[in-house]
């Protein structure tokens, strides 16, 4: 399996959200260039070792996040061209907050071959953007919005839902307000309060913070009826875009793709023979044994320490199929099959008709002629039927369960 997909990491910020349990770093003003400079020169020279390898002759996705990229200004740029000179991806996204994103910077990344931008707009109400502890205001990311769209890229924006003080009214108006300004791609998530963050602390003491799981419900059933009727599909389960405008990336996350990490905290997955060929690019990792694949996260800014984690090819199958459930498509009957050679299909049967005992999918016939009647998963497994093991409503909603039923096979 080729390695596809590459991910860069810059840990940066102006200031943390309160939400946030990213890897990211502020620094004060005086400070910052320095801290960019050095930590850029080590991510260029990750980059050439990885070139050097050929790890990198096959990448088709790029995608730098954090943090925060757009406040590295020209270095990103600099990243950018740097990755060109190494690969040629079709789809290449650089996220952004909506403050330091400049017209000259867009513009600067469009010439070096960058196609999307992901910007951090979470809301457009301005005492709900202060509660989290954003620094923009809704007028910057409206105008963060057309900026991206002026300098002929893709834009993405991200939304969260169960903010503090956040209303039905005022979701509403978000959505209404993003998609008066046409981005191409909309993804859509629910605030989680994860433990250390500021919020969550605040949350300790104020129980009116913690986000309420049926509004946030509610708020993504309205933002699949909005975006729907303005012609975004959900082809992820947080994810909405204009036919033709998905992200290639995450969809490579979700389809089993090799990927790279590049930078502090950045996670790569590769299978046997890719982790066998570029293994001496991981310092200090043990070899993998029988594993199937290996996830790799880089450590520190000098890429000297790394974690990974071993998968038997049981447990890389049933995580393919976690990862299907992500898709608006469901599982495959092709991803099915392949997962049969490894878990027993009495199991794998048991998995999928669970989930449709519980109305988390549904079969989906893949439109083979002269197939009727009612589908039994046995029979898909098999390749007696041709059909996709897709998420109803319900799925959709409460992921999470129908996730653990299938990585529960590994």
């Amino acid at each position: 399996m080729a390695v596809t997909a590459l991910y860069a990491h810059v840990p940066f910020c102006a200031q943390k959200c309160r939400y946030c349990d990213f890897d990211s770093r502020s620094f004060a003003p005086c400070e910052l260039g320095a801290a960019l400079d050095a930590y850029f020169e080590q991510l260029y020279a990750r980059l050439d070792a990885f070139g050097k390898a050929g790890a990198l002759d096959q990448i088709r996705t790029v995608y730098v996040g954090g943090g925060t990229p757009s406040l590295a200004g020209e270095r990103v740029v600099e990243l950018a061209r740097r990755i060109r000179a190494w690969c040629a991806p079709v789809e290449f996204t650089c996220e952004a907050n909506p403050e330091s994103l400049t017209a000259e910077l867009a513009t600067a990344l469009a010439k070096v071959g960058v196609t999307r931008v992901s910007l951090g707009v979470q809301t457009l109400d301005n005492t709900e953007l202060a509660a989290i502890g954003r620094i923009h205001d809704a007028d910057r990311a409206l105008a963060a919005i057309a900026t991206v769209k002026d300098a002929g890229l893709d834009v993405s924006c991200d939304l969260m839902c169960g903010l503090p003080g956040q209303t039905a009214a005022s979701w509403s108006r978000t959505l209404d307000g993003v998609l008066a300004a046409a981005p191409h791609h909309v993804s859509v998530y629910p605030l989680t309060l994860e433990e250390g963050t500021p919020l969550y602390r605040m949350a300790c003491r104020d129980e009116s913070l913690e986000p309420d799981e049926d509004f946030q419900a509610a708020c993504m059933d309205v933002a699949r009826e909005l975006l729907g009727a303005a012609g975004y599909h959900p082809y992820e389960v947080a994810s909405y875009a204009l036919d033709g405008h998905e992200c290639a990336h995450n969809i490579a996350y979700w389809t089993g793709q090799g990927y790279l990490g590049l930078g502090r905290s950045a996670a790569g997955m590769l299978d046997a023979g890719d982790f066998d060929r570029l293994a001496g690019l991981f310092p200090g990792v043990s070899s993998r044994g029988d594993a199937h694949r290996v996830r790799l996260a880089q450590r520190d800014d000098a890429a000297t320490a790394f974690e990974a984690e071993y998968l038997s090819q049981r447990e890389a199958a049933a995580e393919d199929l976690m990862l299907a459930c992500r898709m608006t498509r469901g599982v495959g009957s092709d991803l099915l099959a392949r997962a049969a050679c490894v878990i027993p299909t009495d199991e794998l049967a048991a998995a999928c008709d669970h989930a449709l005992e519980l109305g988390l999918a549904t079969w989906v016939p893949d439109g083979v002629e002269g197939y009727a009647g009612r589908i039994a998963s046995k029979d898909v497994i098999a390749g007696r039927a041709r059909a996709r093991l897709a998420p109803t409503h319900l799925g959709w909603l409460d992921g999470n369960v129908l996730f653990e039923l299938f990585w529960g096979l590994a």
